[in-house]
């Protein structure tokens, strides 16, 4: 049981330090493994920062659960603060991890984003919570702009872990397109991934225009991401899958980009309909990620 100590009453030094920790293990009870932890740390944004949200900009960013130390919530925010996409697809979130990005986004930075989620796991030991009671984990979208017709699909053969997909519709450059946001099986299972990029193609065919983010865990020669390839293009104009003759432009890195801390390009912006013009990878020290953004054509 977790009891209160009332400001008024006067305790012993040794009582003082039992209260204290009594008071720890009630938050680590409460609050859970997946907790957000830390103040924030404090210190000047990137001199490349965005003003605000820019309308065009899209972005796609694995976060990592579990991945821990303190104010990891607060710097995921900044990160994400530091170019302002109009829509960004997070990965392996946790329920609880987003609201508190979105109210660093607001109150520290002034960026104001609605969300929606794509939960496929309830876990304690993942997202904090009560036991009988525990935190969501799996895909969020953040937009600017309002989101609509928000579809959350679990894939039949999650692998070693329940995966799926999340699409919303709404505005990027100010006109609606369907966005998509994906976290594939992991790398060592490609099985699992040929059935579930079969299930994502086959809804991103139904729209000309359309936006698929995610982490595929796969290179983008990988055959299982075949059916993607034969859909849309990635932002990277150097990434593509291996030509009849044997060109690999994914294998060398000047040409595509890695976008993980073990040197694999796993991270996407499939466009389908939609002409991009610039992109940029971002390491980042609160994930094994890279944070990966793209300018769209305003046409």
């Amino acid at each position: 049981m977790c009891v209160h100590f009332g400001e008024a009453m006067v305790l012993s030094r040794g009582a003082r330090w039992a209260a204290g920790a009594m008071t720890a293990v009630c938050m680590l009870l409460l609050l859970g493994p997946g907790a957000p932890g830390g103040a924030p740390p404090t210190g000047p944004l990137p001199f490349d920062v965005a003003k605000g949200v820019v309308p065009d900009r899209v972005g796609t960013w694995n976060i990592c659960n579990p991945c821990g130390g303190s104010g990891q919530d607060y710097g995921r925010a900044t990160e994400i603060a530091t170019y302002a996409p109009q829509v960004i697809g997070l990965q392996e979130a946790c329920v609880r991890d987003v609201e508190q990005i979105r109210t660093y986004l607001e109150e520290v930075y002034g960026l104001v984003y609605r969300v929606a989620y794509g939960t496929v796991l309830r876990n304690w030991n993942r997202c904090g919570g009560l036991p009988w009671r525990p935190g969501g984990y799996g895909q969020a979208i953040l937009a600017a702009a309002p989101m609509t017709d928000r579809v959350s699909i679990e894939y039949p053969d999650g692998g070693s872990e329940d995966r799926g997909y999340l699409a919303v519709t709404t505005l990027v450059s100010g006109r609606p397109v369907r966005v998509f946001n994906t976290h594939l099986a992991e790398r060592r299972q490609p099985e699992a991934r040929a059935r579930q990029v079969r299930v994502l193609a086959a809804e991103v065919a139904r729209h000309d225009r359309a936006i698929v983010l995610g982490d595929f865990n796969a290179v983008p020669h990988a055959p299982e991401l075949g059916p993607m390839w034969a859909l849309a293009t990635d932002t990277d104009p150097g990434c593509r899958p291996s030509t009849a003759d044997g060109d690999d432009a994914d294998a060398d890195p000047d040409v595509c980009g890695t976008t993980t801390d073990w040197n694999s390009k796993f991270d996407y912006v499939f466009l389908r309909g939609i002409t991009p013009r610039t992109h940029r990878v971002r390491p980042s020290p609160y994930s094994d990620h890279h944070l990966l953004h793209t300018d769209l054509d305003r046409g």
